[in-house]
């Protein structure tokens, strides 16, 4: 190039530009699109589900649109099967994941997980005609689990280690209630929340809560691309001010009720 000045002027915007567009994240696409969308499994009530009118509500779809408003931007839920949750995040369909999403090491290897902004305790669900009463009456017994769930891995690793008994995955939340209610499996582990909403809605009339199952705390996170840190910053300072305004006890009220206390998000030692 024979014009020395020029060349380096041209190679200052150059630079300037690539600096702006490796600097842009997803969450300025987010922003910039008007658009957030959360994956969202809409038959996990009362974190997500569909109402009278067909359209999804519960504390799930609260909260990306909570997440939404203070973004600026609209909501878009996308209905995803707990199995998807990640290949919808992974393949662009959705931009975070809002889903009941148990915070494991595993998982974190594909995607970025926040702090915990829900937290469920485990029990056990079956029918009044079974004979069980506690989770040790579960053994040797026919049972299953929803698919890619925290209490399904832990519940089919306990019946490979009782040497006796079967488990059976089911696709959805509703198929595994569903198959305890009709009697192809004689229970299941779900959490506090999904068994009071369950009873409560009079669906199944024969199901009853019979105690705790003894698994820890289920821990559950907002997810995003795992090299999006950006979006990950912002969305753990989200959950944080969720908890701070009084926000969280308040879904926590409106979609699970006052039957069951707020599990707290803090861990101890770890978060507080």
């Amino acid at each position: 190039m024979k014009n020395p000045a020029f060349a380096v002027a041209l190679s200052a915007v150059l630079s300037t530009s690539f600096i702006a567009t490796a600097q842009a994240d997803k969450l300025d696409d987010i922003i910039g699109s008007g658009k957030l969308r959360c994956a969202v499994t809409l038959d996990f009530p009362p974190m997500g589900f569909r109402d009278e009118g067909n359209n999804p509500a519960g504390f799930d779809v609260d909260y990306c649109h909570d997440l939404a408003k203070i973004l600026g931007v609209e909501a878009e839920v996308v209905e995803t099967p707990f199995p998807d949750r990640i290949p919808a995040l992974v393949s662009g369909r959705a931009d975070v994941i809002v889903a009941s999403t148990s915070d494991t090491l595993e998982r974190a290897k594909t995607v970025g997980l926040t702090v915990p902004y829900f937290a469920f305790q485990m029990v056990v669900l079956t029918r009044d005609n079974t004979g069980i009463n506690s989770f040790d009456d579960i053994k040797g017994k026919p049972v299953g689990n929803t698919s890619g769930t925290y209490e399904a891995i832990a519940l089919e690793k306990d019946v490979k280690s009782w040497g006796s008994g079967s488990f059976r995955a089911y696709q959805s939340q509703n198929d595994t209630l569903l198959a305890v209610a009709q009697g192809h499996i004689d229970a299941t582990i779900v959490t506090n929340t999904v068994a009071a909403a369950t009873i409560k809605s009079g669906k199944y009339k024969n199901l009853k809560i019979a105690g705790n199952a003894p698994y820890v705390i289920d821990y559950v996170s907002l997810g995003a691309k795992r090299n999006e840190y950006g979006l990950l910053n912002y969305l753990n300072l989200f959950v944080n001010q969720q908890v701070r305004t009084g926000r969280y006890k308040e879904l926590f009220v409106k979609w699970v009720g006052t039957e069951i206390p707020p599990t707290n998000l803090t861990v101890p030692q770890v978060y507080y």
